[in-house]
């Protein structure tokens, strides 16, 4: 593929099942014999095929380093036992959409990328299709929260108190989380609430971990995140804002690390996202519908054989599959390496100023942005052309709306920024 992902192709594909305990659902019946309860529990999670289109990236980043830095090699793509994804290796097109997820994922305190654009564009299709592309993390075995064995700061309360005593931390690795949020999900399944299991079986108040515990350290998704309820954008606004969720319930509080990658769709003739949850995006990627007839066949044709045959059409993406993954850890062990001089810091926050950007996060996205992007491309230095790539991105949904301004404001911080950086 011509850029960073390889030869190019088309997509389409489907969703695969999350299984997890977090995500049980719980029934259990009254046997004849009195005084004893047979708890059935199901575990399980729902595929959802999904359409998509094609997308290719603006850079060429083929001499970036391979080297996977994990303990255990990632495990492949797809088993037996999940359903088909089409392979975002496949993805042609949407350059902009594209580039910010994958920025994300090198450097998740970016703060993720909301993605707007017409209906059909293939914005919930990508996002997903990042599944097989997710890292690898270190977490404390058996922990619903997914704790960092070597952060206090992204560790639960219980396993915190098990560091400070001494004890030792078991520790496994596992794959990023994503995880979805539906628009019908109601508080206490995002946020968590009671254990009623544990509170019949053993007479005891615990809480039960909601999505947002499922969350931590991975990706939170909300597609027509602008239809939202209000009551869940608080939830996401005040979990957002500090890192941390906590929960009051029936006599119980507690608090645990939530730190995700927020990412949102959806599309701007079904409503308006509020300011202040649109303002907690690091990034605004905007998609379009692909003109190009042939292209638009090509993306027929492509879907046909992955219906046809999945197993085959992913087996033949596998080496750049396992190529990008290995960009993107490659990305994420040298991001703490990368440098970017004094000069191009205040030429961002001079465009920012001028364009009149409210508060300090733009300044701060656009750096962890364009370094991020340097280390993809496998340098340990930031250049003006890696600024010129995210700057829009980063700004663009942080400027003042004027109702009479005609123009893009993804051109309009372009402009600035040629202006300055001239």
């Amino acid at each position: 593929m011509a850029g960073l992902l390889g030869s190019s192709s088309t997509s389409l594909f489907s969703l695969r099942p999350l299984s997890s305990p977090s995500l049980r659902s719980s029934a259990f019946s009254i046997p004849t014999n009195p005084g004893k309860f047979n708890w059935t529990r199901f575990y399980g999670g729902i595929g959802i095929p999904v359409k998509k289109s094609k997308y290719q990236l603006r850079f060429s980043i083929s001499n970036v380093a391979t080297e996977i830095n994990s303990i255990q090699q990632a495990p492949r793509v797809a088993t037996e036992s999940q359903r088909p994804v089409f392979p975002f290796a496949a993805i042609v097109g949407q350059d902009e959409m594209k580039l910010c997820l994958l920025l994300n994922v090198i450097d998740p305190k970016i703060g993720g990328v909301m993605i707007m654009g017409d209906r059909g564009t293939g914005k919930s299709t990508t996002v997903r299709s990042l599944i097989d592309l997710l890292p690898e993390i270190k977490v404390v075995a058996g922990d619903p929260f997914n704790s960092d064995p070597e952060d206090p700061e992204l560790m639960a309360m219980e396993v915190r108190e098990r560091a400070l005593k001494g004890d030792e931390l078991e520790v496994v690795m596992t794959k990023i989380n994503m995880v979805d949020l539906p628009l019908g999900a109601t508080e206490d399944r995002v946020c968590g609430t009671i254990d009623i299991e544990k509170a019949l079986t053993e007479g005891v108040k615990a809480f039960e971990p909601g999505l947002l515990a499922k969350a931590n350290r991975g990706i939170l998704y909300v597609d027509e995140v602008n239809l939202l309820d209000d009551h869940l954008v608080d939830v996401l606004l005040d979990s957002a804002a500090s890192g941390w969720n906590t929960v009051e319930r029936e006599g119980i509080s507690i608090s645990h690390p939530a730190r995700f990658i927020l990412i949102g769709s959806g599309n701007p003739e079904e409503g308006e996202l509020r300011p202040q949850l649109l303002d907690r995006f690091g990034m605004h990627a905007q998609v379009g519908t692909v003109k190009d007839a042939e292209l638009r066949v090509k993306i027929v044709e492509e879907r046909a054989r992955f219906d046809k045959n999945p197993k085959e059409f992913r087996d033949s993406y596998i080496a750049e599959q396992e190529k990008l993954q290995s960009q993107i850890s490659s990305a994420r062990s040298n991001l703490s390496s990368v440098q970017i001089d004094r000069d191009l810091q205040v030429k961002i926050s001079k465009v920012c100023a001028e364009l009149n950007v409210d508060g300090l996060r733009g300044d701060i996205v656009t750096n962890r942005a364009a370094k991020a992007l340097a280390a993809l491309k496998g340098r340990a230095q930031v250049t003006p052309e890696d600024i010129a790539t995210v700057i829009p991105n980063c700004l663009r949904h942080r400027l003042r709306k004027d109702p009479l301004e005609s123009i893009d404001s993804g051109l309009l911080v372009i402009e600035k920024f040629y202006e300055v950086f001239s």
